[in-house]
């Protein structure tokens, strides 16, 4: 790889990552044949042939996949050492690109704290990308992303976890329903109310169904929504009620467009965490991004939870 310039990996990584020479070109803000030059010149460097065509399509070869690996490595340690540079532009109007993932409800809150970080380090670029918590996990771990912000992760992700905020979770009704205005409200009024379920391996509807079964309890479910602001709708329409975290609905609550239930032992808490590749040290945009997220999260992320 004597021969290898990061431009070519930089290309490789965009073609591996699309599957497409022309999306890759387009991210990249190239032609087309001037990315594929680039790669058969990548290919040819090396002695081994990284992408195979099928059809129309492409794929890589396994020779492929790891070298996509090592690039991912590669790369995430140039930015590491750009981010590093750039902590001591910052009072220059520098700062570098901080990429942010986020899980969906978390990016409710996410532009709060970038907007605050901000302040801070007025010369630092923002990404933000927002995913199910398997697609940030994901990105984080193949190096797509900086830090993410999501709950606790599996056992078995190979990511650093640092609580910084509690994430309340409620049930909430349309502000005319029945429930709204009583108070001390027991789980088996529950019952025989309608319920409007996240999708299957929602991270809200694992945690809710854990409570149900905790306490020997079933609902009636009369619909699945994917994701909070179709749910939020279907609620306000007296469609049903819903357990959704607080996060989501601040808006419907300060416009008195939904009602959080007055129900015994809740709000039932999750953590929010910040989360980064346990082998990478965090420097310049994304250090002080982590520093600033433990030390102000849990007042710029608070939120109401009751009616």
């Amino acid at each position: 790889m004597k021969n290898t310039t990061l431009r070519q990996l930089r290309l490789f990584e965009a073609v591996a990552s699309h599957l497409s020479y022309s999306r890759a070109a387009e991210h990249m803000g190239l032609t087309q044949p001037a990315v594929s030059m680039q790669l058969r010149q990548l290919e040819a460097d090396l002695g081994l042939q990284l992408l195979v065509k099928i059809g129309k399509r492409i794929r890589l070869s396994q020779a492929g996949e790891e070298m996509l690996s090592q690039t991912r490595r590669i790369l995430n340690q140039v930015h590491i050492a750009e981010e590093a540079v750039a902590a001591f532009r910052v009072t220059e109007g520098g700062g570098g690109l901080l990429h942010l993932g986020v899980v969906s409800t978390a990016h409710y809150f996410a532009p709060t704290l970038l907007m605050a970080f901000a302040r801070q380090w007025p010369g630092v670029k923002f990404k933000l990308t927002v995913e199910r918590r398997e697609k940030i996990l994901s990105l984080l771990q193949e190096h797509q992303i900086d830090v993410s912000i999501a709950g606790y992760p599996p056992s078995d992700a190979d990511v650093e976890a640092e609580t910084f905020a509690q994430n309340p979770h409620c049930i909430v009704a349309a502000a005319e329903h029945p429930l709204a205005k009583q108070r001390g409200i027991p789980w088996d009024a529950l019952r025989d109310e309608p319920f409007i379920f996240r999708e299957p391996g929602s991270t809200t509807r694992k945690f809710f169904e854990y409570l149900l079964q905790a306490r020997a309890l079933q609902v009636r479910v009369s619909m699945e929504l994917s994701g909070n602001e179709s749910i939020k709708q279907a609620v306000m329409a007296g469609m049903g009620i819903s357990f959704l975290s607080a996060h989501t609905f601040q808006i419907e609550l300060e416009a008195g467009r939904l009602a959080v239930l007055d129900l015994q032992d809740m709000p039932k808490m999750l953590d929010w965490c910040l989360l980064h590749r346990r082998e990478s040290t965090l420097s310049g945009a994304a250090g002080a991004f982590r520093a600033f997220v433990l030390a102000h999260g849990p007042d710029l992320v608070q939120c109401r939870v009751h009616s």
